[in-house]
């Protein structure tokens, strides 16, 4: 045999069990150990769970009353603005009262008069009394001076009751304040034709105190824990009130869709003065729910989701549930989870369906 055909059978022979060797290398590279990833779990517990409800307001009057003439005029003075406390009786505003003054003259003449007419009549009756005594009259004649001084008296009587209103009606000429309180409104101008009743001064009057926020309808729907609310003043948080509902508006606001609820301050502090803005805070009844961090939650595609650890295999799946509300660092679950699951809460966006996870020393 040729020299050179021996060395390449030669080569060929060396070369099978390396070849052999590298195929073995390279099946085991093909088929690599699963790998275990560590992620942070909870598990899922019944625990109580309330609806904090907080809505903005302001202080308001019980009592807000207008304040309007009596009488029509033009306003003459106006002594008050908006802002003012002003005490019962305090005159706020004057309209001229030439006209009311020509009145009260005339009825003070017109019961002058009658007046006069009494004392003729009265004169005239005692006369022919005597004189029907005597026998010296006749009955008609004395009948005729009793009738003329009943007319007489009623003249004057009538007389009185007109000064009256006369009087009445120039002390209208001056708008007085009902009530102690602040004017939180004003509808007039000096110069200004005021008719009677028409609003010049919106009049808060002081006591006690409201609490006005617009609440949305469904709120009704939930059962509340008692009926006392907590108040916080904006402006100054250490300034706080408890305040109960007092009055709920029986329709619904077309423009916000709001339902206005009244609720009564109890004690309320100085600093809560009128206008002053207020945060209400109430809470629902106490219900079992499972609470899970934000970070637990994921999506498949049906909705919300969270990753769950089988406790025997350690492996991983995506389970579907239903969100009640989401709070600031929670979530409220309503249904899809049961207690005694195993949640992942961190490590969840690297995992994918039937992973094995290790989770030792976190969480519990």
């Amino acid at each position: 045999m040729d020299q050179s055909v021996m060395l390449s059978s030669f080569r060929t022979i060396l070369l099978v069990p390396v070849v052999l060797c590298l195929a073995a290398c390279g099946g085991e590279k093909s088929q690599p150990a699963p790998q275990v990833t560590l992620v942070k779990t909870e598990v899922a517990q019944l625990q109580p769970w309330q609806t904090v409800i907080r809505l903005t307001g302001d202080v308001q009057a019980r009592v807000s009353t207008e304040l309007s003439f009596r009488v029509s005029g033009r306003v003459t003075e106006r002594l008050v603005d908006v802002g003012a406390h002003v005490k019962a009786g305090d005159v706020l505003a004057r309209i001229d009262p030439t006209e009311q003054q020509a009145d009260l003259a005339g009825s003070q003449a017109a019961v002058a008069a009658a007046e006069a007419q009494l004392r003729v009549a009265t004169a005239n009756f005692d006369r022919q009394k005597s004189l029907i005594d005597k026998g010296f009259t006749t009955r008609v004649a004395y009948d005729q001076a009793q009738e003329a001084l009943h007319t007489a008296e009623g003249s004057l009587e009538t007389a009185k009751a007109q000064l009256g209103n006369a009087t009445d009606a120039l002390s209208y000429t001056e708008l007085r304040a009902s009530a102690s309180g602040i004017i939180t409104a004003r509808n007039i101008e000096v110069g200004q034709v005021a008719q009677a009743a028409q609003s010049a001064y919106t009049l808060a009057e002081d006591g006690a105190r409201d609490a006005v926020v617009d609440v949305y309808e469904s709120i009704f729907l939930t059962p509340w824990e008692g009926r006392v609310a907590k108040l916080t003043l904006l402006s100054d948080p250490s300034v706080t009130a408890l305040a109960t509902p007092r009055e709920v508006s029986p329709t619904v606001d077309p423009k916000s869709g709001a339902v206005r609820v009244k609720m009564s301050i109890t004690d309320p502090p100085a600093a809560m003065t009128l206008g002053s803005v207020v945060a209400a805070e109430g809470r629902s009844k106490p219900v079992q729910r499972i609470v899970l961090p934000w970070s637990a939650l994921t999506s498949d595609a049906r909705g919300p989701a969270v990753w769950v650890v089988d406790p025997q295999s350690h492996a991983v799946s995506l389970k579907a549930i239903v969100v009640q509300t989401y709070e600031t660092n929670s979530v409220i679950v309503a249904s899809g989870l049961a207690p005694g699951d195993r949640v992942v809460t961190e490590g969840g966006k690297l995992l994918r369906p039937s992973q094995i996870v290790t989770y030792d020393g976190l969480g519990a």
